[in-house]
C-alpha cells in the first residue's frame, strides 16, 4: 500500500473534486484536508460500491422515474439490449429519469440513468454511444475517482470521522448529499477522451453503429441554453470530440 503525504493527499482530492475555494489556509486547516484526502483515497472497492447503492438510491428517490410500462422505458430496454448486461462483475442497472435535462451517468455498482431530455435529442444510436462512455468511466476507475471526490466534498466524511470509519448505511441526506456530489463532479479531458474512445471500442466488438458518436457530439456542440448543460460542460468541447471520433471512423474505414 501507497501512503500519501499531507500535502500530495491534497493535491489529489482537489484534482478530484475540482475547484473549491478556500477563504484562508492554515496549518490546521490543511492538516485538516490532508487527511480528508488521504481518507477519500483510501476508500475500498467495497466502501465504493456502498456508497453508490446508497447514492443511486436516493437519486431515484428524489427524480421522477419512468414507469416500467413507458415509452421511454420501453425504448431504453430496447437499445440496450445488445449492450453489457454487467460492468466489472456487477449487474448493470438501466433507467430512465423524467426530466427536460439532457443527462446520463453511471455509478461503480452499475447503476445507469439515462435522462429523458436526452433521449429526446438523441437517436438510438447515439444514445447508445453515450451510454458506453458512461459505462467507460466506470471500467476504467473514473467513476471510483470521482465517488472518492464526492466523499472528500461531503457532509458524509464527517460523519464517517465520528463513526471512526467510511459509514456503513448513510442517512437519506446523507445519501443525497453525496449522489450530488458524484453527479455533479466533471471528469477530466483525459477522463473523458479515454471513455470516448472505450464507448468506440465497445461498440466496435458489438459490432454497433458508431457513427452515433459523432452525431450526438455534434447535437450537444449546438445546443444552447440550460438543456444539456450538464454534457457540455465535459472537456474536450463536444465539436472536438465528434472531431475525434469522426478520425476513428475514417481511419477504421481505411484499415479494411
Amino acid at each position: 500500500m501507497r501512503f500519501l503525504s499531507v500535502a500530495a493527499a491534497c493535491a489529489a482530492l482537489l484534482a478530484l473534486a475540482g475547484c473549491e475555494t478556500m477563504q484562508a489556509v492554515d496549518t490546521s486547516g490543511l492538516m485538516n484536508a490532508g487527511g480528508t484526502a488521504a481518507k477519500a483515497l483510501a476508500l475500498s472497492d467495497g466502501d465504493i460500491l456502498a456508497m453508490s447503492d446508497q447514492s443511486c438510491a436516493a437519486m431515484d428517490q428524489k427524480n421522477k422515474l419512468a414507469p416500467a410500462g413507458s415509452a421511454y422505458a420501453a425504448r431504453l430496454a430496447q437499445l440496450v439490449r445488445a449492450m453489457p448486461d454487467s460492468i466489472g462483475g456487477k449487474p448493470a442497472n438501466y433507467k430512465v429519469y423524467i426530466t427536460q435535462e439532457a443527462n446520463a451517468w453511471a455509478m461503480a455498482n452499475g447503476c445507469i440513468r439515462v435522462y429523458s431530455g436526452l433521449m429526446d435529442l438523441m437517436n438510438d444510436d447515439e444514445l447508445r454511444g453515450v451510454i458506453g462512455h458512461e459505462i467507460g468511466h466506470v471500467a476504467l476507475g473514473h467513476s471510483k475517482s470521482q465517488m472518492q471526490a464526492a466523499y472528500g466534498a461531503s457532509a458524509v466524511r464527517t460523519a464517517a470521522s465520528a463513526a471512526g470509519g467510511v459509514v456503513g448505511m448513510l442517512s437519506q441526506s446523507q445519501a443525497g448529499d453525496l449522489a450530488e456530489k458524484f453527479v455533479n463532479a466533471q471528469f477530466s479531458q483525459a477522463q473523458e477522451s479515454a471513455a470516448d474512445n472505450y464507448a468506440f471500442d465497445l461498440l466496435t466488438e458489438r459490432k454497433l453503429e458508431r457513427k452515433g458518436l459523432v452525431t450526438g457530439f455534434q447535437k450537444l456542440a449546438a445546443q444552447s441554453g440550460p438543456q444539456g448543460v450538464s454534457l457540455l460542460s465535459s472537456h474536450p468541447p463536444s465539436a472536438a470530440r465528434a472531431a475525434a471520433m469522426q478520425k476513428r471512423l475514417d481511419a477504421a474505414a481505411r484499415s479494411r
